[in-house]
C-alpha cells in the first residue's frame, strides 16, 4: 500500500481526492500497488464529508510521516506552498503540483532540492490543465529542435473572446458572464491582463531552452482593450482574435510574448473556442503538433496531477524531470520582433496612416468614422515609431506560424 497526502482541499485538491477514490483500480494497475490518501491538509473543517476522516491542520504531520511517499500540492500561491513543498522534497517525498505561480517563481529551487534528494518535482498540470504538454516535450519530442510554441493558455480569456466574437457582447458583459459561470475570479486581472498565460509560456520556454525564462521579462498584454469593433475587422480578414502565449527561436534568439493576435482560418488555433485551450508546437523535424483540451477545471486538472503522481511512483529513487538551469535566459527585445499589424484610425487620418505605414492595405469593415489597415511585416519598434505619428484607435498583431 502506497500512501500519499494532499495539501489544499479547494477545487483541484478535492478533484484529486475524487480521482483517487473513483479510479482506484486504474491507479493500482498503473502503479503496481494500491494507493491510499493518508492525509489532507487544510485550515478548514469539512464536517460530514469523507475528507474529514483524513484531515490534518499541521503540515509537519505529513512531512514527518515516513509512510507518505508522494505529496500533491494544490494550495496555490507562492507561500506557504514553497515552504511546504520544499520541506516535502527535503524529506524524500516526491511532489506533484498544479501551482503555476509556484513553478514560475520557484521552479529552479524546487527542482534542485528534488535532485539533491533523488525525488521528483512534477508540474504537468501547471501549464495546460488536463492537456499533456510538458511530458511530450520532455519525452516524445526530444529528437526535435523545438522552434516555436504558441498557445491559447487561458480558458477564461478564450471564453470571453468567444462570447464577444459569436454573440457580439462587449468585453465587460462577457467578463460578467464568465464570472457568473465561475470561469473568472471576482478579481480577474491575472486572467484578462495576460499574467496567467505569461507564467505558463515562461514555463514552456524554460523547458525547451533548459534555462529559466523569468516571466517578469516577458512582454505581456491582455484583452481588456479588445472591442466588438475589433472583431468586425477580424472577420473581414477571415480571422479570429485569440490571446496567445508565443515562444519562438529566430536566428538563435528567444522571443517570448503574450498578447491578442489575429489568427487565420488555416491555423489550428483558429477553431479553439470557449474554455478550451490549444497548444501548437513546431519542431524542426516533426513540423506542427497540436495539443487540445480542457485547460482548466476540477476533473481535467486533477487528472493531470495524478498522472504526475503515477509517474513519480513508477520511478522511485529518481528525478523524473531534468528541469532547467538557474541562470535566466536573456530574451530578445520585444521591439525587434517582426510582424504585421491590424490598425484602426480616425477616418480623417486615413491618408496620413497610409503615408506613415507605407504599403499598408485598407481593410473594408464599413465602420463609420474610422478606417482600418493591415500593415506590412515590420519590427515592433518601427511600428511604434510610425504609430506615434497618427491616432491609433486600436492595434492587434497578426499571428504568422
Amino acid at each position: 500500500m502506497i500512501k500519499m497526502a494532499i495539501m489544499g482541499f479547494g477545487t483541484i485538491g478535492s478533484g484529486v481526492f475524487d480521482v483517487v477514490k473513483k479510479n482506484a483500480d486504474i491507479l493500482e494497475k498503473n502503479i503496481g500497488e494500491p494507493l491510499e490518501i493518508k492525509y489532507v491538509l487544510d485550515i478548514r473543517e469539512f464536517p460530514g464529508q469523507p475528507v474529514q476522516e483524513v484531515l490534518v491542520h499541521d503540515v509537519n504531520t505529513i512531512l514527518e510521516d515516513p509512510e507518505v511517499s508522494v505529496v500533491v500540492e494544490t494550495m496555490g500561491g507562492v507561500e506557504p506552498a514553497f515552504t511546504f513543498v520544499s520541506g516535502a522534497l527535503a524529506a524524500g517525498k516526491s511532489v506533484a503540483t498544479s501551482n503555476k505561480e509556484l513553478v514560475a517563481q520557484k521552479g529552479v529551487e524546487l527542482q534542485q532540492i528534488a535532485r539533491e534528494h533523488n525525488v521528483s518535482f512534477l508540474f504537468e498540470a501547471s501549464v495546460g490543465g488536463g492537456i499533456p504538454i510538458l511530458r511530450p516535450l520532455l519525452t516524445c519530442l526530444t529528437a526535435d529542435r523545438i522552434e516555436s510554441i504558441t498557445g491559447i493558455l487561458n480558458g477564461t480569456t478564450n471564453y470571453i473572446l468567444t462570447k464577444m466574437d459569436r454573440e457580439g457582447w462587449e468585453f465587460a458583459d462577457a467578463l460578467a458572464q464568465a464570472q457568473a459561470k465561475g470561469y473568472a475570479e471576482r478579481k480577474p486581472e491575472a486572467d484578462i491582463e495576460g499574467y496567467d498565460a505569461c507564467r505558463k509560456i515562461a514555463i514552456l520556454a524554460s523547458i525547451v531552452l533548459g534555462q529559466k525564462v523569468d516571466y517578469h521579462d516577458v512582454y505581456t498584454e491582455g484583452i481588456s482593450k479588445i472591442s466588438v469593433t475589433d472583431f468586425t475587422y477580424a472577420h473581414s480578414l477571415g480571422c479570429e482574435i485569440k490571446l496567445l502565449g508565443d515562444f519562438r527561436m529566430v536566428d538563435g534568439r528567444a522571443f517570448v510574448c503574450v498578447a491578442p493576435f489575429l489568427v487565420k482560418a488555416e491555423n489550428p488555433l483558429y477553431a479553439v473556442s470557449g474554455v478550451f485551450n490549444g497548444i501548437l508546437v513546431h519542431g524542426n523535424m516533426v513540423d506542427d503538433v497540436m495539443f487540445y483540451g480542457r485547460g482548466a477545471g476540477k476533473d481535467a486538472t486533477a487528472s493531470a496531477v495524478m498522472g504526475d503522481v503515477v509517474e513519480a511512483l513508477q520511478n522511485p529513487g529518481k528525478t523524473v524531470y531534468p528541469g532547467w538551469k538557474g541562470e535566466s535566459c536573456p530574451l530578445a527585445p520585444q521591439g525587434e520582433a517582426e510582424r504585421a499589424f491590424l490598425i484602426r484610425v480616425p477616418e480623417q487620418e486615413s491618408q496620413k496612416a497610409q503615408e506613415v505605414f507605407a504599403g499598408a492595405r485598407p481593410v473594408k469593415a464599413k465602420i463609420p468614422g474610422e478606417a482600418g489597415f493591415l500593415t506590412e511585416v515590420m519590427s515592433e519598434a518601427a511600428f511604434e515609431e510610425a504609430a506615434a505619428q497618427v491616432t491609433v484607435l486600436s492595434r492587434i498583431r497578426v499571428f504568422e506560424a
